[in-house]
């Protein structure tokens, strides 16, 4: 295994703080998070604010449990791929989701340049309606 899956594995391995704290601390000043269309959170988020507050602090007000769980993750050079399955309970409806996803990572030099979600979005969309 090499240092990106290391850093990478680091993002989604541990409780939901630590994760957060390695998320940020990897992540480039400008980085690129894209959340995929059909997604409740679709389109680019760009710096560590944006991501923060457009993904993961709405994810973590509308969701209970909400969780990524990762069964296998692929490193090549300077991209990383997490694959796995999204679960947890929208709040507003009280539904249910389990979804399958893929995000691709690319780095360079120890940090996060970009992201992008590939996910099951119509699984998600049920648990939304």
């Amino acid at each position: 295994m090499g240092a990106n899956l290391d850093l990478i594995r680091g993002t989604y391995e541990g409780s939901s703080e630590e994760n957060g704290r390695n998320l940020l601390a990897a992540l480039a000043p400008d980085a690129e998070w894209t959340e995929a269309e059909g997604f409740p959170y679709a389109g680019t988020y760009v710096g560590p604010d944006a991501i923060i507050a457009g993904v993961f602090q709405r994810l973590g007000t509308e969701w209970i449990g909400y969780r990524a769980d990762v069964h296998s993750f692929l490193e090549d050079g300077d991209h990383v791929a997490a694959f796995g399955v999204y679960s947890g309970t929208y709040k507003a409806t009280g539904k249910s989701m389990r979804a399958t996803f893929a995000h691709l990572y690319a780095l360079r030099d120890g940090k996060i340049l970009r992201m992008t979600q590939y996910v099951d979005t119509a699984m998600v969309r049920q648990a939304l309606a």
